[in-house]
């Protein structure tokens, strides 16, 4: 896959979620935050990251840098997806359904903010499996990675769009 430029994007960022870690050492517990961030464009350019720092300003600055580095591209039909996909990551699963225009984002919490940061619209989701954050978001972001356009399905199978369409 083509590696996407960051700097030639508009990049907005949403903090998902912080979480505390601790490494136990010797001389106690070491204790350090956990970062979860979200960055996209608003059209169809998403990626995720995660950072580890002593203090919050920091974990979200090496999450932001991640997440810049892991861009994808998400095809899109409009406000919506082309089709309906699942998205596995873990024990996390993400059921994504194109909707028809004017039903919004109805989405939980860590997928709804990658799904707007991608600017999808209009989009049913079911989270099913783990509530983990993390896993849901990086589930969401596997079927959004596998969503293909008519274009790009009729392209690979040398067939016009009308052939594939019917």
């Amino acid at each position: 896959m083509k590696r996407i430029d960051p700097k030639t994007l508009d990049l907005k960022d949403k903090l998902v979620a912080v979480n505390r870690v601790a490494k136990t050492v010797k001389g106690g517990r070491n204790m350090r935050l956990a970062a979860l961030v979200v960055v996209g464009d608003g059209n169809g350019h998403v990626g995720v990251g995660q950072g580890k720092a002593v203090e919050v300003p920091e974990a979200i600055r090496k999450a932001t840098e991640d997440a810049k580095k892991n861009l994808i591209t998400v095809s899109l039909d409009g406000t919506t997806i082309p089709h309906a996909v699942v998205g596995k990551f873990g024990r996390g699963k993400v059921l994504l359904m194109p909707a028809p225009e004017g039903t919004g984002v109805i989405a939980g919490g860590p997928v709804r903010d990658v799904l707007e940061m991608v600017g999808v619209r209009d989009i049913l989701t079911k989270s099913q499996g783990s509530n983990n954050p993390a896993n849901c978001v990086k589930a969401t972001l596997e079927g959004l990675a596998s969503l293909k356009s008519a274009e790009q399905i009729a392209e690979m199978r040398g067939k016009s769009v009308d052939e594939i369409i019917g």
